[in-house]
């Protein structure tokens, strides 16, 4: 069984106004609501590629039981922890006469201890886990610490972990020796105290990770590509170029498009490939709606596979 775990979900309310004008009115031209958190996100692709996963987390109040609902039309298991206050609703603005999007993430419920342990205890009882993703930002309530808590938990468990969190989360977590990192670009240059300018910098801070036993190193750098750096395997995956009409989720699909790929047994080389034709696939669509498989297939065939040596 595939787990993604997300203990600050949200809903993503999405407003479309044609050009945003001050101290006037601004009219509304579409909006809409969807379930939203980077792992939840991992779960809505991989569904979207017909695999089988559960979604875990914190979820609370009204705004908790909707984004439950949601998951649910969308075929998607969710056996979340109901804790007190309410889920946070984000509001994505998109500015049609400009391309331009403005997000505005709000903070969340605060979790109690006595909530957290019921999450610690879903954990450590969880059915043959295989894969089990984690990302997103913390509630209130919650120290950076809890991702090294979970970590080992799905590792004892004989699980792949893949993390996908920043700051002193990452660096927490980082301590527990996850399988699977993606930082972006400029999340990595934050772990490692200094701006990485080129991709030889970044393989460069990729590989100590690596050493210190991280298995895979996934660098997302836009549109430069996909950075991997796994043992004796170093490879940057380049997207084709397409108009982009939306980056919300992009990373996050990346990650369910590289675990789409472990799950069918492939080399990590070609897992690569998978979610650099992911990622890419979700910039096609408005809103926040996430990598659909036939823009899936039909990136694919044109993502370039280059080797790090090759490219020094």
């Amino acid at each position: 069984m595939i787990y993604t775990i997300t203990l600050n979900p949200a809903l993503d309310r999405t407003i479309w106004i044609e050009k945003i004008r001050d101290d006037v009115s601004n009219r509304i031209i579409e909006e809409q609501s969807y379930a939203g958190g980077k792992s939840i996100d991992v779960s809505k692709v991989l569904k979207n590629f017909h695999i089988v996963n559960t979604a875990l987390g914190f979820v609370a109040g009204f705004a908790g039981r909707e984004l439950e609902g949601r998951l649910l039309i969308e075929g998607i298991q969710s056996d979340f922890v109901r804790v007190s206050g309410e889920t946070r609703t984000n509001i994505i603005l998109h500015e049609k006469s400009t391309g331009r999007q403005l997000a505005f993430n709000a903070r969340g419920p605060e979790v109690q201890p006595h909530e957290l342990m019921a999450l610690i205890e879903k954990i450590e009882s969880l059915s043959s886990p295989e894969i089990v993703t984690i990302g997103g930002s913390l509630p209130p309530g919650l120290s950076p610490e809890i991702y090294m808590k979970i970590i080992t938990l799905a590792k004892r468990a004989n699980a792949r972990v893949v993390l996908d969190v920043d700051g002193q989360s990452l660096k927490e977590g980082l301590k527990a020796k996850p399988t699977i990192i993606k930082p972006n670009i400029h999340e990595l240059s934050e772990l490692v105290g200094h701006e990485l300018r080129s991709i030889d910098e970044a393989v460069a801070a990729a590989r100590e990770i690596n050493q210190d036993g991280v298995e895979i190193v996934l660098v997302s750098m836009g549109a430069r590509g996909i950075l991997m750096v796994a043992d004796g395997e170093e490879y940057v995956a380049v997207p084709p170029k397409v108009e982009v009409r939306n980056t919300i989720g992009a990373g996050d699909s990346s990650v369910a498009g590289f675990v789409y790929g472990l799950i069918r047994g492939l080399e990590l080389k070609e897992c690569l490939r998978f979610a650099a034709a992911s990622g890419t696939a979700t910039t096609l669509s408005q809103g926040t709606a996430l990598c659909q498989k036939g823009d899936f297939e039909m990136i694919l065939p044109q993502v370039k596979l280059e080797a790090v040596n090759a490219r020094s």
